[in-house]
């Protein structure tokens, strides 16, 4: 009963009401005449009830305030979870001793905000994430070729523990290289394309037919399809552009195989200019090299067909006209032999090549063929045959240098004062220099000519006679001219110790007669200005039996009866006695046909 009837301090106005029931209870009991016992026992069990009521609301504040503190923990670690993803490190978060001062209720309310701004935050990175991946799941897609795109957020974890802006920044540092990537690729499709582009309008292709083999958004784009830009497609591009520039080399090449026969047939048909001019801007494109060719249908199969029909026609036509082509080829081959003074191949002679296509034993092409052949030949040989032709011709130009001074020293009117007779003078000088080189010249020419022999192992031939011969020939002749000219002073000085024993016994020396019969003009006549000119020279004069000098000149034309005219000068003796018997009859002639000493200047 004392148990029961303590009330709390913290509850009056409820003891009381308490104390007020158990008095009218106790009445009740009174007035029904319970026993002493049985009102105990009754008080007991309402004692025994209430406490029941009490510990049970003990147990349900316990479980509230467990409950309270779970709240506390969760809200505490799911604000350190979203700190931890968002890398937010700065949030004022409740203290320790703050929350020991301060109800479980209050704890919560202070991190329930907290907790809603970083979940606020979270899904604000999180779109920031999913945009940034759709972007990058995009360009990855279309770098690796995959035509379907899947959906950012189903392959964005939204559990993400790392949302912090460093994580941030590294995906938007890849989507920009991805971003630059793309770009560098994009760049070189549309100039791989460029290139195809250029490529087919040179070769006359599909442009469309050919980029769409490689990928067909390279050609039309679908709405909603973007330009593949895979390494795929630019490895197909690198392909189809190698395969183009390759047949763009098999066409050049095709094509300057048929334009240089078709040149060759213009040289041989003797082609017109304007004939050649229909063609001439096909042919324009050779001017360039291969990698440089551009032009939209420089090379496509109708422009290389349409030069090889003119090929075979032009083809068939020179069939017709070979005849005509072998003896035009064959008098050019002459004429150059003739000018380089090599003897021409006899086995193409004009005759033959001639008498062999009309009798079909040999193909007209293959004669025109061989004589292209020699004349290639003799070129070469005329090539390797320069320097000595130079030095050929600098000796025949000092022999005609001897034989002009041989005439100008038989005038007698040399040393008058005529209008020119300097210029004679002086040119006579030069001559006599030039003269005593000649043997020097001959020897040289000797040397060199035998080395080129040996170079080339075979003769020098000289119009068909070998240059040394020629040379040595010339040698035996001038040293015959030497001697010859020796014997003729000793003659003349023979006849005027006679003549000068008849003036002592016939008495004066007769007066010489200088008449026109006898006079000659030893290879000179008067121009109008009075100076003195050689003309043709004629070498049989009276008194003058030396045999002419043989020079490759003297050779020329004459090939066949070269060797028989040497054996006949050097066989036959010279007649002096005729000669002195001619002296004996007009000695005044004789002393005519010598140079004259010039006259003495006082």
């Amino acid at each position: 009963m004392l148990a029961f009837g303590s009330p709390s301090s913290n509850a009056l106005s409820t003891n009381s009401t308490c104390h007020s029931l158990l008095r009218e209870l106790q009445k009740i009991w009174t007035d029904i005449g319970e026993s002493e016992a049985d009102k105990d026992r009754m008080l007991l069990e309402l004692e025994r009830e209430c406490m029941e009521v009490y510990r049970r609301k003990v147990e349900e504040a316990a479980n509230a305030k467990s409950r309270l503190h779970q709240s506390v923990a969760a809200k505490e670690a799911e604000l350190a979870t979203l700190m931890a993803a968002l890398g937010e490190h700065n949030i004022n978060s409740p203290t320790q001793s703050e929350k020991m001062s301060v109800s479980l209720k209050e704890q919560l309310g202070l991190i329930m905000p907290l907790v809603d701004d970083l979940k606020a935050k979270k899904d604000e990175r999180v779109e920031q994430f999913a945009d940034i991946k759709s972007q990058i799941e995009k360009i990855t897609s279309e770098i690796s070729g995959s035509c379907s795109i899947a959906n950012s957020l189903s392959t964005l974890n939204l559990e993400e523990h790392d949302l912090s802006t460093r994580k941030l920044s590294e995906c938007q540092s890849h989507l920009h290289a991805l971003q630059k990537e793309k770009s560098v690729r994009i760049q070189r499709v549309l100039d791989s394309v460029n290139e195809v582009h250029t490529l087919c309008g040179v070769l006359g292709l599909d442009f469309g037919e050919t980029v769409s083999n490689v990928h067909p958004s390279l050609h039309e784009i679908n709405p909603g399809q973007y330009t593949n830009i895979s390494d795929i497609t630019l490895e197909g591009l690198d392909q189809a552009i190698l395969k183009l520039k390759t047949e763009r080399k098999v066409r050049y090449q095709k094509l300057k195989d048929v334009t240089g026969s078709l040149f060759e047939l213009w040289s041989l048909m003797d082609t017109t200019r304007e004939e050649r001019r229909k063609l001439s801007r096909i042919i324009s494109v050779l001017d360039i090299s291969e990698s440089k060719v551009v032009e939209p249908g420089a090379l496509t199969l109708e422009v290389i067909q349409q030069l090889s029909a003119e090929v075979e026609r032009l083809t068939k036509l020179k069939a017709s006209r070979m005849k005509e082509l072998v003896m035009k080829r064959r008098a050019e081959l002459e004429d150059l032999c003739y000018k380089t003074h090599i003897q021409p191949d006899s086995s193409t002679a004009a005759d033959k090549s001639s008498a062999m296509i009309d009798s079909g034993l040999v193909d007209p092409c293959e004669l025109l063929a061989n004589i292209e052949a020699q004349i290639n030949k003799v070129k070469d040989e005329a090539l390797s045959r320069k320097e000595i032709m130079d030095k050929i011709e600098r000796w025949l130009s000092s022999c005609d240098e001897e034989n002009w001074l041989e005439d100008y020293n038989l005038d007698h009117t040399r040393y008058s004062g005529g209008r020119g007779a300097h210029i004679n003078l002086k040119r006579a000088e030069r001559a006599r220099i030039t003269v005593t080189k000649i043997p020097g010249m001959v020897d040289s020419l000797i040397h060199r000519t035998l080395a080129w022999e040996d170079e080339n192992q075979k003769l020098f031939l000289y119009d068909g006679v070998r240059l040394v011969s020629i040379l040595e020939d010339y040698k035996v002749s001038r040293l015959q001219k030497e001697e010859e000219k020796k014997r003729a002073r000793d003659q003349k000085k023979l006849q005027e110790m006679l003549l000068a024993e008849k003036e002592s016994i016939y008495g004066s020396r007769p007066s010489p007669r200088r008449t026109n019969s006898f006079r000659k003009t030893n290879g000179y006549h008067t121009n109008g200005n009075g100076s003195v000119t050689p003309s043709p020279r004629r070498r049989n004069s009276v008194g003058c039996a030396t045999p002419e000098l043989q020079t490759p000149r003297s050779y020329s034309g004459r090939q066949n009866t070269y060797f028989k005219e040497m054996r006949r000068l050097s066989t036959v003796p010279l007649n002096f006695v005729a000669v002195a018997k001619e002296d004996t009859i007009s000695f005044s002639s004789i002393g005519g046909s010598e140079p004259e000493s010039p006259p003495q200047l006082g």
